[in-house]
């Protein structure tokens, strides 16, 4: 009876380990499991100049959402954001493509307006501003 008793003990704690290192990787992964948190906004540019899907979405250094994806629309780069629930952005936000640091890191800085109206869910932000292209400043 002791040997069932220890048995069950350490399965326990196996089951236990397993699901504290699920949650650790999907913590470190920043995955959503239990569907999509936020809403979802269009931003159309020229060029989106290395920015890739899941660079993360910023306001005033703050991160607010995501990159979700990036497609081609009308031969224009269409860049859809996933943001947070709690962040309303006024209709005259401008969206820019910025690069962190030396490396070179690009994510999408927003610039909140002062308008009154609110962009709705799958909505579309219309200023926007493409990163600056090194080559073609140098050339």
């Amino acid at each position: 009876m002791k040997r069932m008793e220890l048995e069950v003990v350490v399965g326990l704690f196996l089951l236990v380990g397993i699901l504290a290192l699920a949650w650790l990787s999907i913590r470190l992964g920043r995955m959503q499991v239990l569907g999509l948190a936020g809403y979802v906004v269009y931003a159309d540019f020229p060029s989106v100049g290395g920015l890739k899907q899941g660079a993360s979405v910023e306001i005033a250094g703050v991160k607010v959402g995501q990159v979700e994806t990036i497609s081609l629309v009308e031969y224009r780069a269409r860049v859809t954001l996933r943001i947070d629930g709690g962040v309303k952005l006024q209709e005259d936000t401008i969206a820019s493509v910025k690069t962190k640091g030396l490396i070179g890191e690009k994510y999408m800085r927003l610039s909140p307006g002062g308008s009154d109206e609110i962009i709705p869910p799958a909505g579309k932000i219309r200023e926007t501003e493409p990163p600056i292209d090194i080559e073609e400043m140098i050339g």
